[in-house]
């Protein structure tokens, strides 16, 4: 870069719209500005880009400490070598990388298995970057399926509608809005926290597409209770005759009930339960982005929604809302399962859920605090503030304080009818060790106590002005 480049840079752009490069990171001589906005007029050398994004990247918090997020955020060095070996692998392109496309197969039928599927050669599945994409495909099979019934009855097939709790994960809107389906929105309360089959007959009808279930909701980490849901279908069958069905989003759960709660029955052994997605890279312990969805059997996928095209001389079928797709994921995935098997994974999960009933216990003893849930179904809980401490400070002011040292745990408002109720909630992954815990535990406590001197009276004042966020 010239000198007149650089003046160029000051006088036509604001503060703010240049990056300056530090001379001590770069050769002689190239200490300059690049736009931020437009690409560069010149190339650079490849340590300088790097170390441009390397730098801005490092502005980020610590993934590690982010108690956020359900995302795998640690993978073990066989893990990252195998990524850095696969990442320029296009998942869609089977005739090129057929090993690839055989290893999903195996993943996902692998899945199928762990979920109980009566006949995995009669069922189907595959990977898609998400959950959030999983989803859309297994509300899309409801709704074709639904339209078909429908044109064979002779029936309208205007204002379809899904029924599921105001507690679902926001992927679920989308669906609803892209794919033109009614919500039929069935409100948490105190009373039913969550989805449990009260009062369904109120929301289903002749429209109705399915009802979701939800294996670990996003707000508490609870599940709902998909038999007794399933049971409460039953006698709308008895007394309507509607037949509806069931998905199960299993984000989280569906990747954590297998091994740890084996004998709780929410999967393809509840005959009602047509189609189930995950994320691959929640509990199914890979990097992201990695979703799977399995269907009961060949018949609860809509032939209309599988195209194919030739493979290896032969016909591959391919399903999913995206195209060109990352194969290493899948692989990462497949690697996971040679690598735990069932008593690796089990051990993995239930050391997260040990983690978080550890860290929900010592939280419920801090003055203020009462749980939600304390992490005994996914490794994930939630707690609020106590009616005598609300006029104190808040959650969220709780959350900036832990973010000064490094951790990121989210407080934020329940749904619809609980709008008012603001909780906070621990995601604990593997790679939150017993230790991590108490470093997290040590400076909670140091914050509550923060808090709690900052809003009380002054000592030569009757009352105080209390502190608020």
């Amino acid at each position: 870069m010239t000198d007149r480049t650089h003046t160029n840079a000051r006088s036509t752009t604001n503060i703010g719209d240049t990056l300056t490069l530090n001379p001590v990171f770069v050769r002689p001589g190239e200490a300059t500005e690049l736009p931020k906005f437009t690409i560069p007029e010149d190339m650079s050398l490849p340590e300088t880009a790097y170390q441009i994004v390397h730098d801005e990247a490092m502005l980020d918090g610590n993934a590690r400490l982010n108690l956020a997020t359900f995302v795998s955020t640690w993978m073990d060095d066989e893990a990252n070598k195998l990524y850095a070996e696969t990442y320029d692998k296009n998942m869609i392109d089977k005739d090129e990388y057929p090993q690839t496309a055989a290893i999903e197969d195996r993943c996902w039928k692998i899945i199928a298995d762990l979920w109980h599927v009566p006949d995995v050669d009669n069922s189907i599945g595959t990977s898609t970057i998400g959950s959030s994409e999983a989803a859309m495909l297994g509300g899309l099979a409801l709704k074709r399926h639904w339209q078909a019934r429908r044109k064979a009855e002779g029936k309208s097939i205007e204002k379809p509608n899904l029924v599921l709790s105001t507690a679902v994960q926001v992927c679920w809107e989308k669906f609803l809005n892209y794919f033109e389906v009614e919500p039929r929105w069935v409100p948490v309360s105190e009373e039913h926290i969550l989805l449990d089959g009260h009062d369904l007959e109120n929301y289903v009808d002749e429209n109705t597409i399915g009802v979701v279930a939800i294996m670990g909701v996003t707000y508490n980490g609870l599940y709902e209770p998909v038999k007794e849901i399933s049971a409460k279908l039953d006698e709308i069958e008895e007394q309507t005759g509607l037949d509806i069905k069931i998905h199960v989003d299993g984000a989280s759960g569906a990747m954590i009930a297998p091994f740890c709660q084996p004998e709780l029955e929410w999967d393809f052994r509840v005959p009602r339960v047509v189609s189930i997605n995950t994320s691959g890279h929640k509990y199914g312990l890979v990097y992201p982005g990695l979703g799977w969805i399995i269907w009961r059997d060949k018949a609860a996928l809509p032939e209309s929604m599988i195209f194919h095209c030739s493979y290896l001389g032969g016909d591959m079928p391919t399903l999913a809302l995206n195209f060109s797709r990352p194969g290493a994921q899948a692989l990462l995935q497949y690697y996971q399962f040679l690598r735990l098997g069932r008593e690796g994974y089990r051990q993995v999960q239930q050391g997260s859920l040990d983690v978080a009933q550890y860290l929900s216990s010592a939280i419920a003893e801090i003055g203020p605090f009462e749980l939600v849930s304390k992490g005994d179904t996914i490794p994930v809980f939630a707690w609020k503030l106590k009616a005598d401490h609300t006029d104190k400070w808040t959650l969220y002011d709780l959350s900036d304080r832990l973010r000064m040292k490094g951790w990121l745990v989210p407080a934020y408002p329940m749904a619809d009818d609980l709008a008012d109720l603001t909780l906070q909630r621990i995601v604990v992954r593997a790679g939150l060790s017993r230790d991590l815990a108490d470093a997290l535990l040590r400076d909670l406590e140091s914050e509550v106590a923060f808090l709690d001197n900052l809003s009380a009276p002054m000592p030569s004042e009757g009352t105080g002005s209390h502190f608020h966020h």
